[in-house]
């Protein structure tokens, strides 16, 4: 197999021009039901992927075809589970692998149309779970919006590291050596994670092997069982460590060490900004501005800072101090950070309006702001909910934070690098500050008459702050003819 792989990338090296063809290939078969289970899929795409950088292919080009060759695997996946329900077990190949069929259904049963996602990460189950939902009658829609997602989030993860790695060979970089130790250390932490919620299918709920083991080995350490009885939570339906905003905190952390060694000491993503501003700037239209500052509106500090009073406030009137001051910290933290990374790096902006924000580039404050601001209030609102449902609220809360951070890419006063340095800046600080707070989460957000007044009061603080500041805003980014 090895020599064969060998000289499939040999040939390929000689004709590169195949090469969207082999990884369209190759992420088709890794994903393809059992298909994927024999076929070293993973090995083979982090050669051509190599392979892709040492040539100069465009990422954004790799990614396409690794996703489009996924989603195309699973599609047709799903459509051999619809053709052969109830008889996969019978069927060759399939009745090789019974209890893959049988782990894929159960995994299926427990997560739903989650399981098409979080199964697109765990290695055995990837080319398994779409044959299930086909033969389970999961409806095509709700299956294809489950299957693209998953794919354009997948394809980054298995593509990049490759790309990257054929991108050093080819530009034969001299680097800083802080570089090597950093990036081992921060994917290593990346690595670990990865083993712990996906290879391992383990959850970081009271109900994971996980978290179960983790209070195991606590409760037989001192000082261990201390930190872990003082970070738990006293909720209705029992302790909860905060064992996902830890994980949340480390992951967000290493992921931007990495990226900002990437952005800062290569020119490896330089191509992605590049291509990112240049997809961005024929869209520009009068009818689309308003609506994308009224975004960008969104995310000025000065009004995440307003809002955030009035959420301080609510919680001295509810007798919550502990969360006034993490809210108040996790401001601060985030203030300083973007504002000290921003002097250190001094990375230019781009040149595309008129009177582009005095700051340097990296990271973005408004994508950091709204990614701690907007994290708060979706984990303060996802802990009144059941754990296997909380991932419903942090979907809704990501949304307008996606959409804040698309806005200063349409409006060209950030690169692409900026956007993604600043929102896993904000991320880290926002788990940070959950893992904080665990400890003094005792209270229950009832919807009783003050978090009606004080939501309705954020609201009407929003609407006026962006109805003043509209047609200064627009004039502020109006693009550069």
């Amino acid at each position: 197999m090895m020599d064969t792989l060998h000289h499939l990338i040999a040939w390929l090296g000689e004709h590169p021009g195949w090469l969207s063809g082999a990884i369209f290939a190759t992420a088709f078969v890794e994903s393809l039901a059992i298909a994927g289970v024999v076929v070293p899929g993973v090995a083979i795409l982090f050669a051509v992927s190599t392979l892709a950088g040492q040539v100069n292919m465009p990422l954004i080009e790799a990614l396409a075809w690794a996703a489009a060759g996924a989603v195309a695997g699973d599609g047709a996946s799903f459509w051999l589970g619809r053709q052969f329900q109830g008889r996969l077990d019978r069927l060759w190949p399939f009745s090789r692998y019974p209890n893959m069929i049988e782990r894929g259904a159960r995994f299926f049963h427990q997560h739903g149309g989650k399981s098409i996602v979080i199964g697109r990460f765990v290695g055995p189950l990837r080319p398994i779970l779409p044959l299930i939902a086909g033969a389970f009658h999961m409806p095509a829609q709700r299956f294809v919006a489950f299957n693209v997602v998953s794919a354009l989030g997948w394809a980054p993860v298995y593509v990049i590291p490759g790309y990257l790695v054929g991108s050093a060979m080819a530009l034969d970089l001299t680097l800083p050596p802080h570089f090597y130790p950093v990036m081992a250390l921060s994917l290593g932490l990346l690595a670990l994670i990865y083993l712990f919620i996906f290879r391992l299918q383990i959850g970081l709920g009271s109900d994971g092997y996980l978290y179960r083991r983790t209070q195991t080995l606590a409760r037989n350490h001192p000082v261990a069982d201390r930190i872990w009885q003082a970070l738990s939570s006293d909720r209705p339906q029992g302790p909860e460590f905060p064992l996902a905003s830890i994980m949340l905190t480390v992951g967000s952390l290493s992921l931007f060490a990495l990226w900002s060694l990437l952005c800062l000491e290569t020119h490896m993503l330089s191509p992605l900004d590049q291509a990112t501003a240049a997809f961005f700037a024929p869209l520009r239209n009068p009818l689309f501005d308003p609506v994308a500052v009224t975004l960008t509106l969104l995310g000025d500090p000065a009004l995440l800072t307003l809002l955030s009073l009035i959420a301080i406030t609510f919680f001295l009137l509810r007798g919550m101090p502990a969360a006034a001051l993490h809210l108040i910290a996790a401001g601060v933290m985030v203030t300083l950070a973007t504002t000290l990374l921003k002097a250190g790096f001094a990375v230019p902006r781009p040149d595309e309006v008129s009177v582009p924000p005095a700051s340097f580039a990296y990271p973005s404050g408004h994508a950091a702001g709204v990614a701690t601001m907007i994290g708060l209030a979706a984990s303060f609102v996802a802990h009144e909910w059941p754990r296997r449902q909380r991932w419903v609220v942090y979907g809704v809360f990501g949304l307008p934070m996606l959409l804040i951070a698309v806005s200063r890419l349409y409006l060209g006063v950030h690169w692409f690098t900026d956007v993604v340095g600043g929102l896993l800046l904000g991320l880290s600080i926002c788990g940070l500050t959950r893992v904080s707070y665990s400890r003094y989460d005792r209270h229950r957000l009832s919807q009783n008459a003050l978090t009606l007044s004080t939501l309705a009061a954020m609201a009407v603080t929003a609407a006026c702050y962006v109805w003043l500041a509209l047609p200064a805003g627009i004039w502020r980014y109006t693009p550069i003819n």
